[in-house]
C-alpha cells in the first residue's frame, strides 16, 4: 500500500474528504518526525506502534569488496516497535 492507497483507505474509513486524510497523515508524520528529532521522548500510539529515538555507537566495520576495516562515526537511529494489536494482525488473527 502506497500513501496515495493509504489516504484513500483513511477517507473512507473515517467518512472524510481525502484532502482532510491527507493533511491529517501529514501533520501525524511532521509530530513524530519533531519528537523523535529531540530525542528527549517517545512516542507511543497504544496497541499499534511506538517511535523512539536511539543512539548508535561507534563501530569498526568491514568493506565488503576489499576487506579493508573502516570507521562508522557514532550517530542516531529510529527504532521502531510494533504493538500487541498491530503484532495480533500480523499473525492473522
Amino acid at each position: 500500500m502506497n500513501r496515495s492507497e493509504l489516504v484513500t483507505a483513511l477517507a473512507e474509513r473515517a467518512q472524510v474528504t481525502r484532502k482532510d486524510a491527507d493533511a491529517v497523515l501529514t501533520a501525524l508524520a511532521e509530530s513524530v518526525g519533531d519528537v523523535v528529532a529531540k530525542g528527549d521522548e517517545k512516542v507511543t500510539i497504544p496497541g499499534f506502534l511506538s517511535f523512539e529515538r536511539m543512539h548508535r555507537a561507534a563501530r569498526t566495520a568491514r568493506n565488503p569488496q576489499t576487506g579493508e576495516p573502516l570507521e562508522i562515526p557514532a550517530g542516531y537511529s529510529v527504532k521502531v516497535s510494533a504493538g500487541s494489536k498491530l503484532k495480533e494482525a500480523a499473525k492473522g488473527k
